[in-house]
């Protein structure tokens, strides 16, 4: 099974008119910084904007109401997920 995760756009690259510019935002979660790809997104995000990433693409925008949501319960599923045990030698 695949996840995709919400992301916030801080940097846009390109152009939406001109597809002969690269078309890459660069999105954060928590600290983490990716480029992902605007080619397939359903509308042109701006800084500020969430975005649903897969795979390396922008797949989907959501408003910030939203992103919050799923970034909360994303969180709380990986806070209840068993933690691995350490095996000493």
């Amino acid at each position: 099974m695949c996840l995709a995760v919400p992301m916030k756009v801080i940097e846009i690259r390109g152009s939406a008119d001109d597809f002969l510019t690269e078309q890459i935002a660069v999105v954060d979660v928590d600290g983490i910084h990716r480029e992902t790809r605007l080619d397939v997104v359903d509308h042109w995000p701006e800084v500020g904007d969430y975005l649903i990433i897969h795979a390396g693409f922008a797949i989907h925008s959501l408003n910030p109401h939203e992103a919050a949501i799923n970034l909360e319960l994303m969180r709380e599923m990986f806070a209840k997920m068993p933690q691995p045990v350490a095996i000493e030698n």
